[in-house]
């Protein structure tokens, strides 16, 4: 995985817990992604929003594309489309996407960086593989992570925030066995690059064969955590959680992981927020709090009050609609 990477040895360490006194986090319950196709007809495995909805609160979906090697001509795209009411965080480990959108912004994510593109009062945008991949295939391999906004927040200005992989903060567990990339939010008081409306935690770790990583973890949060690949173990009763399984962990003050002894590095992505409690009203591209304000997103989308795809990247599909 190119995602950014260091000698664990040279960084920050987490606090060593102590283990009687600590309150871990156990294992609520394991969901296993459930695979769909999206866009142009590229498959996705999501393990939320499978799940009740308050349990991933404030998230609203994760999908992971790949990871896949294209052949020539294979790789796919999302033509298109809306959104309003959240935020898109897409993650790219493996590859490139090249995002555009009705407002100018967007760009090229590859190999560890992430574009966060929050939607809020609506954009039109669209996300597809870059022309040499498309051309000459390839990796590809990414995570896109939905964020809820908050009812007071629903319909603030769309903006982006391109996030370099070598922005990310880095840290090692207690013995540097694992390396924690911070995309957004706290861990132990080393801040991730990524700024949010809604308070999260967004990391992505590398844990080696065997070894184990535990961390604080803010008790007004909750925790999950999703394999990207490998195998290894959460919770104190050491629960397995293996590729394209998801983890929702109890209330705690503190997470405890292990990595199985296989011969390649355990991938995992750890989430935590602060649940909003506002009632979710979603259909397709739109997440609101009720549907009277849902239906008013579709007419604005259909009124082009969401914006305008720009008259260069105009197929002649949408030119003739």
């Amino acid at each position: 995985m190119p995602a950014i990477t260091a000698d664990t040895l040279t960084l920050p360490r987490l606090p060593e817990l102590p283990e009687a006194a600590t309150a871990w986090r156990k294992v609520h319950k394991v969901v296993r992604a459930a695979k769909f196709l999206e866009g142009e007809g590229f498959q996705v495995r999501r393990p939320f929003p499978s799940l009740d909805l308050a349990m991933a609160d404030p998230f609203l979906l994760l999908d992971h594309m790949g990871a896949v090697e294209y052949g020539p001509g294979e790789a796919k795209g999302a033509p298109w489309h809306p959104h309003r009411g959240f935020e898109t965080v897409t993650y790219m480990i493996d590859g490139a996407m090249q995002h555009t959108d009705s407002i100018g912004g967007g760009g090229l994510i590859t190999d560890g960086s992430t574009q966060w593109m929050t939607a809020g009062q609506g954009i039109l945008h669209n996300e597809v593989p870059p022309q040499d991949l498309v051309a000459a295939g390839g990796l590809f391999h990414g995570v896109q992570l939905w964020v809820n906004l908050p009812r007071a927040l629903k319909l603030v200005q769309p903006r982006y925030q391109d996030i370099a992989a070598t922005s990310a903060s880095l840290i090692a567990s207690d013995d540097g066995g694992a390396l924690v990339r911070i995309i957004a939010g706290e861990l132990d008081g080393h801040a991730g690059p990524g700024s949010t409306y809604s308070p999260i935690t967004y990391l992505h770790a590398t844990v080696s064969p065997g070894a184990r990583l535990a961390m604080p973890w803010p008790r007004d949060f909750n925790a999950l955590v999703y394999v990207l690949s490998g195998e290894g173990t959460v919770g104190p009763e050491s629960r397995p959680l293996a590729e394209g399984h998801l983890a929702v962990l109890t209330a705690g003050e503190a997470l405890t992981l292990q990595a199985a002894p296989t011969p390649t590095p355990w991938e995992i992505l750890i989430l935590g927020g602060r649940p909003i409690n506002e009632p979710v009203a979603r259909y397709g591209p739109f997440v609101m709090n009720t549907r009277q304000e849902l239906s008013q997103a579709f007419d604005d989308y259909q009124a082009g009050r969401l914006g305008q795809i720009p008259a260069t990247h105009l197929s002649p599909a949408d030119d003739q609609s």
